[in-house]
């Protein structure tokens, strides 16, 4: 038998006449039985086991392989619960708590160091040793870590990753990772049974010189020389304790082991941000699949900013064109009467003159101005171009009625327009066919072979319709009608409305006003004056363009749901691939919470880079589209913001299933799994 512990405490004489003390064991099991369902067979792992480990023991568990050793080490660590029994931790029964509350008893009173060493291959050394501290409360500190570290003979090696240390380094982490929370035991499954002699030796060195320190130690192992190392060795065989040996006195106990119950904290920042770095490694980790998770998210991001910018640009150019329409605008013409049943044509009998529109400006009380308008042909020249354009006579009101306030120039007074002054505005179109697209104002025109100086430039108004807006000489009302067109008649009348909600009602006064005013028979009313709202046909033009844009921004939402599917199947790959990883982490103190928030911070982090790549990708289509087609583009911070969420909602939804499904994984089942 080799020499004790150096540090051990030897066993101290009683002093005569003292009474003696019994110790509160630190575990105590009274008839504890765990059975197991493998296939018609019932296997009974443990079989009424009862048994007490003090503090600051050295415990060696041996027997044959499936004796129960390892079920017995489970229960102890709270990584199983036994089917019935007593299970007490420092005096507190424990059988039946809750898994959470397993969990941070399992943190705070120990530490697991497990034959196939379990050590996260994503995370370097210091970043393994540091786990259990992500799910203490306390965040992750890297320095205890490298202390810890440090203790077991590892100072040269934070920052290398698991496959660049030996397997006797991977277990000196491992341990390290088992006393980062100052645990009371240390539970360790086949310590050495990984590795070659030499190791063997500085590991089985390491755990008496803990146990020396105070420690509680258990081992279960098939190796007579640990068991002979050992304060004390139980032999187990079909799931009971056939023998129980003292060697040596245990240790004396660490100051503060009373264990400490604690479901630990809630989720923390520091906590959160570790979960997303983490999920970024993962990303790393697994470039070529992580794209093709996030491929789906991308296109469905990029088509849905790309849409609602094209969308949003067309709506914009279509309010600008329709604001050259006037706002709370009515147009009344002449309609046409039916005599004896015959319609008559247009205006043959109804006309519209000026003091037609003074008198509606003056009687009708929602109409706050008015603008009567002629229309003709006109043959335009200037030197020596010339152009046949549409010419249109109408008051200054029309300026602010129909948003026509020059970009260059004036507009003409109300005393030109009494006056029959020879001035006139151009449109772009004029202005390109006649002068060339240099300024005209100040310029002489002749229409119709009567001259004109050019006073203004009319701001654009694009296509409407096969009509080019932008193809049009203004000149005052009076002046077109009496020295171009020889017209005394107006061909419409303009009236603005004080309130939009006014509008119908004007609408009925208006044309009863009229049909008054004109003295049109009651058989001959229908028809006799037709009145169009312009506030009706932006409204409508104005919802079919957001009908659009919704209808394409639904057609984009399928690419993410699509892409959502993608995210859940592979983070459902990556719970299957990662079962023994969960295992170690709810191992380590991981509450079902703590899984979940990885697992969906990991979700998340794969459905926002895809999103942020598809905000880029969809601006770049918008640009392309709006360089090559001429299209107008839009990008609002609303539209970035809404695509931003539903990626963020994507990786949310469809990460949830997984995410839980991983949470609620059984401790030991997800470390037994292959």
């Amino acid at each position: 038998m080799p020499p004790p512990p150096s540090a051990a405490a030897p066993a101290l004489p009683k002093t005569p006449g003292a009474p003696s003390v019994e110790p509160v064991p630190f575990l105590e099991l009274q008839n504890v039985s765990k059975q197991y369902r493998m296939g018609e067979h019932t296997v009974s792992a443990l079989d009424s086991v009862s048994l007490k480990i003090e503090q600051g023991d050295f415990v060696a568990i041996m027997g044959p392989s499936g004796s129960g050793k390892s079920t017995l080490m489970h229960v102890l660590g709270l990584l199983d619960v036994p089917d019935s029994g007593s299970y007490r931790v420092g005096g507190r029964e424990v059988g039946r708590l809750r898994e959470d509350d397993l969990s941070g008893l399992r943190r705070e009173a120990f530490g697991f160091v497990f034959q196939q060493f379990n050590l996260l291959p994503r995370l370097t050394a210091a970043e393994n040793v540091a786990l259990p501290l992500l799910y203490s409360g306390e965040g992750v500190d890297l320095e205890r870590a490298e202390e810890a570290l440090s203790r077991v003979g590892l100072p040269d090696r934070f920052h290398h990753h698991p496959n660049e240390l030996s397997g006797g380094q991977q277990q000196r982490a491992a341990i390290a990772r088992a006393l980062i929370n100052r645990p009371r035991m240390i539970l360790a499954d086949e310590p050495t049974g990984n590795l070659d002699s030499a190791s063997e030796k500085e590991i089985l060195a390491l755990l008496e010189e803990l146990n020396a320190q105070g420690i509680t130690i258990v081992v279960v192992t098939h190796e007579e020389e640990i068991g002979a190392h050992a304060r004390r060795l139980l032999r187990m065989r079909d799931g009971k304790i056939l023998s129980d040996e003292r060697r040596l006195p245990a240790a004396k106990p660490a100051p503060g082991t009373a264990a400490r119950f604690s479901a630990g904290g809630g989720l923390r920042a520091a906590g959160l941000f570790e979960y997303v770095r983490q999920g970024l490694a993962m990303l790393s980790a697994n470039r070529v699949r992580s794209a093709l998770s996030m491929l789906g998210i991308l296109i469905g991001v990029g088509a849905v900013v790309a849409m609602l910018a094209l969308g949003r640009g067309a709506q914009k150019a279509m309010e600008a064109q329709l604001a050259t329409l006037g706002s709370n605008l009515l147009v009344l013409r002449p309609g046409s009467r039916n005599v004896g049943g015959v319609a008559q044509e247009a205006g043959a009998t109804t006309k519209l003159t000026t003091e037609d529109a003074a008198a509606l400006r003056e009687k009708i009380p929602y109409v706050r101005d008015v603008a009567p308008t002629v229309n003709g042909r006109g043959q335009a020249t200037f030197e020596r171009r010339n152009w046949n354009t549409q010419v249109t006579g109408v008051p200054p009101s029309y300026e602010k009625m129909r948003a026509a306030t020059p970009t260059v120039g004036r507009f003409f007074t109300e005393d030109e327009d009494r006056r029959r002054a020879r001035v006139a505005l151009v449109g772009l179109t004029v202005v390109r066919e006649l002068f060339g697209g240099k300024n005209p104002v100040g310029e002489n025109i002749k229409v119709n072979k009567v001259n004109f100086q050019v006073i203004g430039v009319l701001p654009a108004r694009g296509g409407s319709g096969w009509r080019d807006q932008d193809d049009v000489v203004l000149v005052p009302l009076e002046t077109a009608m009496h020295r171009i067109l020889g017209k005394d008649y107006v061909d419409y009348i303009d009236l603005e409305i004080d309130r939009v909600e006014n509008m119908e009602a004007a609408e009925k006064m208006i044309e009863n006003f009229m049909l008054a005013r004109q003295k049109v028979p009651p058989s001959q009313r229908q028809g006799a004056f037709q009145i169009r709202n312009l506030a009706d046909i932006q409204s409508a033009i104005t919802e079919n363009s957001r009908t659009m844009s919704v209808l394409l921004a639904s057609i984009a939402a399928i690419s993410l749901l699509v892409g959502g599917i993608g995210i859940m199947n592979i983070m459902l790959v990556s719970v299957t691939e990662r079962t023994r990883e969960i295992g170690l982490r709810k191992a380590v103190g991981a509450r079902r919470r703590d899984i979940l928030a990885q697992f969906l911070a990991e979700s998340v982090v794969v459905s926002v880079m895809g999103g942020l790549f598809g905000i880029a990708l969809g601006w770049g289509i918008s640009l392309l589209f709006a360089r090559l087609a001429g299209w107008a583009v839009a990008m609002s911070p609303q539209a970035v913001a809404l695509a931003f969420g539903f990626s963020v909602s994507i990786g949310i939804l469809f990460g949830f299933y997984p995410a839980k499904r991983a949470s609620l994984l059984h401790p030991i089942e997800a470390l037994r799994h292959e």
